[in-house]
């Protein structure tokens, strides 16, 4: 089985390299990661740098909060980039913006080394059950070799396109969630005002046309007032970020996702970066 090394063990990092090791695939991971007893505890290794981690890797997988980290893992100077084989994989599992996802791809094909971008959605649920989805954007080759390795941590696996392809359908996939959310927030809020009973109106609403797994999970969250983070505020304002700055690109108007961000800047503003995303709630419903 090929060599894998992963960065990246954060609350979906993390368990997806479990599922890895109870695969049978040798994990290296990086020694300053906070949860490296863990995933060493399970048999992973364990390096100081990328670089002499990707040199004992045949594929490497970086799952990161944002571009900058992503790009500091591969290029600094003790980093992926330098020490990476030809012949090799390298695996943006991360959100990152679709033009620093092509620029990485450039960069590593300038070494002989194949590049996926390929996020995932699913939150950590999806990441500890192994059902994610993930969307991939790279050559058919690439995809091909790495199509084992995906099974082992999604269930809905699909090659979108070229290079960037996959992290601008993430973008689109976050767009969707982030006003999904408000809308349910705010009919949740209009709803609560007005003595509707929540839990007869989701049960309802669950047979309907309105019907959605953020109306169902997220929907639950706020009724009970359950806000420990699946997928934080903060990373999704992120994700929105890149998906407005990509609409800018393209000469697209995107007015909704730009209220969705407003009203997770508030949230944030509120304290609540670190909350779950279904947070948003929070925002229509704090105390005057």
């Amino acid at each position: 089985m090929e060599k894998i090394g992963f960065i990246g063990l954060g609350i979906m990092g993390k368990p997806m390299a479990l599922n890895l090791l109870k695969a049978g695939y040798p994990v290296s991971v990086l020694k300053k990661s906070n949860a490296v007893n863990d995933l060493t505890d399970a048999g992973a290794r364990a390096f100081e740098t990328g670089k002499e981690l990707a040199a004992a890797s045949d594929i490497v997988i970086t799952m990161l909060p944002d571009s900058p980290q992503v790009e500091e893992v591969v290029l600094s100077s003790e980093g992926v980039l330098v020490g990476i084989n030809s012949g090799s994989l390298f695996i943006d599992m991360s959100t990152i913006a679709p033009g620093t996802a092509r620029q990485l791809y450039q960069k590593f094909q300038e070494k002989g080394v194949e590049a996926l971008d390929a996020p995932v959605s699913g939150g950590q649920v999806g990441a500890e059950s192994a059902s994610l989805s993930i969307m991939i954007g790279g050559t058919e080759s690439a995809f091909v070799r790495a199509l084992p390795i995906f099974r082992v941590m999604g269930k809905n696996i699909v090659h979108i396109g070229e290079p960037g392809a996959g992290q601008t359908t993430k973008a689109c996939n976050q767009m969707i969630v982030g006003m999904t959310i408000q809308a349910v927030a705010e009919a949740f809020t209009l709803a609560g005002k007005a003595g509707v009973n929540l839990e007869k109106m989701r049960e309802v609403l669950l047979g309907g046309f309105a019907q959605s797994r953020i109306l169902d999970l997220h929907g639950k969250r706020m009724i009970e007032g359950n806000f420990k983070p699946g997928f934080k505020i903060r990373l999704h304002k992120k994700d929105l970020n890149i998906a407005l700055e990509t609409g800018k690109e393209l000469g697209v108007s995107l007015g909704g996702t730009a209220q969705a961000a407003s009203q997770m800047d508030a949230a944030i503003a509120q304290g609540n970066a670190e909350l779950d995303h279904s947070a948003l709630f929070l925002v229509l419903n704090q105390e005057k």
